[in-house]
C-alpha cells in the first residue's frame, strides 16, 4: 500500500493551487515528498487546456479564464464541484490504465451513496443519465501526475450548463444535484478517501489543511 498525503485545501484560487502543485510535482519527481492529493473547491473560473488553446476556443462571456497545460480543452470549475489534483508517482504502463483507474474510483465512491455512474467509452470521464458529471485532465512529467478530476456536486444554475466542457456542446455537462442528490464536499472527498486503499492502492498516512503546509 502507498502511503499518501492529503492537503485539503478548501476554496482556494486556481492559480495558487497550480503554482502549488507545480512545486509539489517537482518535489515528488526527486522523492522528496510522498505521493499527494490536493481537495480543493476553487471560485469561478474556465480553463483552457492546450487543445482548446491550439484551436482559439475560448471562455464565454461573464465568466473568467486561466489558460493551463493539461490537454483538452475548456473546464468549468467552481463553488460545489469538488477538484483532486493527485501529485502522484505512477506505476501504470500508460496513460488510458490511469485515466481507467481514476473512473474506477470516482465510481466506486458514487456507489456507495447509490450512485451509478457510467462511462463514454469514447471519452473520459465520468457519466450519469446521459450528462457528464465528471472530468479528468491530467499532465505528466516523468511519470508524476499533475491537473486532476473534478467532480461536480450542487454547482450554480446555469454555470457549468453554459460551458462547451470538454469539446461537448453546451448543456452536456451538469450536477449531481440536479437530479435530486444532496452530496456535500466533505463527504465527496470521505467517499474517496474510503475508496482510494482498494481502487488505487494508497491508503492516507497524513492529512493538513493549506494554511499548515
Amino acid at each position: 500500500m502507498i502511503l499518501t498525503d492529503i492537503i485539503q485545501a478548501g476554496n482556494s484560487s486556481h492559480d495558487e493551487i497550480n503554482q502549488l502543485m507545480v512545486q509539489l510535482q517537482e518535489r515528488r519527481i526527486n522523492d522528496k515528498i510522498r505521493d499527494t492529493l490536493i481537495f480543493v473547491e476553487h471560485p469561478e473560473i474556465v480553463t483552457v487546456g492546450r487543445r482548446g488553446m491550439l484551436d482559439n476556443i475560448q471562455a464565454p462571456k461573464g465568466f473568467a479564464s486561466s489558460d493551463v497545460d493539461r490537454g483538452g480543452g475548456l473546464t468549468w470549475h467552481g463553488p460545489g464541484q469538488l477538484v483532486g489534483y493527485p501529485i502522484f508517482k505512477w506505476k501504470e504502463e500508460s496513460v488510458r490504465t490511469v485515466i481507467t483507474k481514476i473512473e474506477d474510483w470516482i465510481l466506486s465512491s458514487l456507489s456507495l451513496v447509490n450512485i451509478t455512474g457510467v462511462r463514454n467509452e469514447a471519452m473520459q470521464g465520468v457519466w450519469f443519465n446521459d450528462y457528464k458529471i465528471a472530468s479528468i485532465g491530467l499532465a505528466f512529467s516523468k511519470w508524476v501526475s499533475r491537473h486532476g478530476f473534478d467532480i461536480n456536486l450542487n454547482t450554480p444554475d446555469n454555470r457549468i450548463e453554459s460551458v462547451e466542457g470538454c469539446g461537448l456542446p453546451i448543456g452536456k455537462h451538469t450536477s449531481l444535484s440536479k437530479f435530486g442528490y444532496d452530496i456535500s464536499i466533505e463527504q465527496m472527498q470521505n467517499l474517496l478517501i474510503q475508496t482510494m486503499p482498494a481502487i488505487l492502492d494508497r491508503e492516507v498516512a497524513n492529512i493538513s489543511n493549506l494554511e499548515n503546509l
